[in-house]
């Protein structure tokens, strides 16, 4: 049976309520360290943040602070920060970083959408998510991983792996090199919109995977959007074109067999009937117009990012075979081939959403 003396210890530095009665493990992430606190009062979450990941917690936290109270100014739910009794928003220690939230009760997470209407339900989360920051000035946030989405300097560093070939495997993806070169010109929109103010700044989520909801598990409606360390400024579309990214794959993200690797155009339009229906009201017309680009552009970056990490070596993702990046890059390449061939298909569905 594990020991939880020190984290009964840390919890001491919190503004908690009631006395410690148990600590366990919990949920299914894998960056940091979560356990559930339950007190004869409440109970909470308490995380160890993974500094090796976000290099600058300070950062992390301040943006977490201001995106929750926002959020909960607008009358919606989020998670709630508690502060140590000294008023700080996480408890530094020589072992790391530490942070509480309230845990967030009769709440569910779907690791994959069960039917179209959880996923049209997620979609709605994200929207509402947006809806309850149009307003929040993304300029006070840092940028906590540096150019994140930048799919031109994703592209550099791609041409960058290619020429010095560290690990000797290029003669072993010279299609998958050839794919991406062949669509070199394709991944500026975004950026280039962001420089010249055609595309809004806004906060963006960075990680919009369903399980990244608590959702009620009567009616299957997303209570509050969690997991907002990747929260910094950039584009709504880059959270709604990685939602369309992994949401509406027929298959995993690692499947060998590309003939089961499909892009699905009803799952698309449940999320973007979610998603859209709770922005139109906030949404530009250039953002509207940029939606089923921003879906290819975002599984075409990040089979670009597997497949620079293949002919690096693996040093960025976990692989548990030696072709497990070539594998993903090439999954990610067959639905941004298909996107692109559907794409007006995608904008139609986007019309009628918008009226």
């Amino acid at each position: 049976m594990q020991d939880y003396t020190k984290e009964c210890k840390l919890l001491e530095s919190f503004a908690i309520q009631g006395k410690v009665q148990s600590i366990a493990p919990y949920g299914e992430g894998h960056i940091n360290v979560t356990m559930l606190v339950v007190t004869d009062q409440a109970k909470y979450i308490l995380q160890k943040i993974n500094t090796v990941v976000f290099k600058n917690p300070e950062q992390v936290m301040n943006n977490i602070l201001l995106v929750t109270e926002h959020i909960g100014k607008c009358g919606a739910l989020s998670l709630t920060v508690i502060k140590t009794k000294d008023g700080a928003p996480m408890l530094k220690t020589e072992d790391g970083c530490y942070r509480v939230y309230d845990f967030i009760d009769d709440s569910v997470t779907y690791q994959k959408a069960e039917d179209r209407e959880v996923f049209k339900n997620s979609g709605f989360a994200f929207g509402e998510f947006q809806n309850h920051l149009a307003d929040f000035d993304a300029s006070k946030l840092f940028e906590t991983i540096a150019r994140f989405h930048d799919t031109p300097n994703r592209f550099q560093n791609f041409l960058k792996a290619v020429e010095e070939n560290k690990s000797g495997r290029l003669k072993d993806c010279e299609k998958e090199v050839a794919f991406v070169m062949e669509r070199k010109d394709t991944l500026d929109k975004i950026v280039k919109g962001l420089e010249d103010g055609s595309v809004p700044l806004r906060v963006t989520h960075n990680d919009t995977k369903l399980n990244n909801i608590l959702m009620d598990g009567k009616t299957k409606k997303g209570k509050a959007v969690i997991d907002l360390d990747t929260v910094m400024p950039g584009s709504m579309l880059y959270d709604f074109g990685d939602s369309i990214r992994f949401g509406a794959s027929t298959a995993a993200e690692d499947e060998k067999d590309l003939s089961k690797v499909n892009f699905d155009i009803d799952l698309f339009r449940a999320y973007a009937e979610g998603f859209v229906g709770a922005v139109k009201e906030k949404i530009t017309k250039r953002e509207a117009e940029l939606l089923p680009y921003s879906a290819y552009l975002m599984t075409i970056e990040c089979g670009m990012r597997f497949l620079t990490d293949f002919i690096d070596g693996d040093t960025y993702f976990a692989t548990k075979y030696p072709e497990h990046n070539l594998v993903r890059c090439r999954t990610q390449f067959k639905l941004a081939e298909q996107m692109q061939v559907r794409e007006k298909e995608m904008a139609q569905v986007i019309e009628e959403i918008l009226g």
